[in-house]
């Protein structure tokens, strides 16, 4: 059962950590999460009222991220984790600035994970990225990329995230009917990696590896490496999410914060929080956490 208290039930043995994205995605990071953070108490929001951030102005997404930050960490957050690709591109050092905690990010971590996966095999090569158009008309993925000495081509993906969110991502989704991942859909989902991938290995036919860009991405993995496996291209598939959750839990680790947590083995216990459609968020919450999210708190952050 998923505690449900203000405050971190683990007392000063865990630390709180806060999560927010526009939607459901960041919950792929909570999910990556939940199993390193052993004995923290985990604070996801849901900003549903006012996504996708995508289409606003970059002064409407830093307003719109300093509100739902402070809202975290006015529950208790230490940490924060921006597990959202357009929050962080646009508004990751306005954040850094206003609080007092630190903030991670979902696309260093990323890029980080990519460059040692093309290090690793010892060609020369870049990335390739894919994301939703808002993240890569940031080009943020290309700049963190440059810094490490790393070649990123960037691809825009739309149609993937509603794909994912009507559960059509050719794998049974827990909780859902056997109707909802028949072939038909499948082949739908299936057709449409095909053509980005394609699309984006005739332009970047020498990248060494692919780097999931958009925190909904993960529940399509395997279904992206099985399109690369038929194209010829069995790309090294990086997952932001997981990349970021690892992070986290490294900076934990340096600074001593979950060592008597760890020691006592207990589970990461989590409160969920939605600006609105707390019903839908429940529902499609519970595909990409992996399991039930339970009960949803509806909170008020404004226009």
């Amino acid at each position: 059962m998923m505690s449900a208290t203000r405050t971190n039930p683990m007392g000063a043995k865990g630390m709180t950590i806060g999560v927010f994205d526009s939607g459901f995605g960041g919950l792929t990071v909570l999910r990556e999460l939940l199993p390193l953070v052993a004995g923290s108490h985990c604070l996801y929001l849901g900003d549903t009222a006012r996504l996708p951030y995508g289409s606003k102005s970059r002064e409407t997404i830093v307003r719109y991220a300093l509100s739902s930050a402070r809202f975290l960490q006015q529950r208790g957050a230490q940490l924060l984790v921006v597990a959202c690709n357009t929050a962080t591109a646009l508004a990751l050092e306005d954040l850094r600035a206003a609080l007092t905690i630190p903030v991670v990010g979902v696309i260093e971590p990323g890029v980080e994970a990519a460059a040692a996966a093309c290090r690793e095999q010892g060609t020369a090569g870049g990335v390739l990225v894919l994301a939703t158009q808002a993240t890569i008309e940031s080009h943020a993925y290309a700049r963190a990329c440059e810094t490490l000495g790393l070649k990123a081509t960037e691809k825009a993906c739309p149609l993937l995230v509603p794909l994912v969110e009507e559960g059509w991502i050719g794998e049974e989704s827990p909780g859902e009917s056997s109707g909802a991942t028949d072939a038909a859909r499948a082949s739908v989902t299936a057709q449409v990696l095909r053509i980005y991938l394609g699309d984006s290995l005739r332009d970047a036919p020498h990248s060494r590896a692919l780097l999931l860009g958009c925190t909904h991405y993960p529940l399509l993995r395997p279904a992206i490496e099985r399109t690369l496996a038929e194209l010829g291209h069995p790309l090294r598939v990086i997952d932001s999410a997981q990349a970021t959750a690892r992070a986290v839990a490294r900076i934990l680790a340096e600074n001593g914060t979950t060592r008597g947590a760890l020691a006592e083995a207990s589970k990461a216990t989590c409160e969920f929080f939605a600006t609105d459609s707390v019903q839908k968020f429940e529902r499609l919450g519970s595909r990409f956490l992996g399991h039930p999210v339970g009960k949803v708190q509806l909170v008020d952050l404004g226009g």
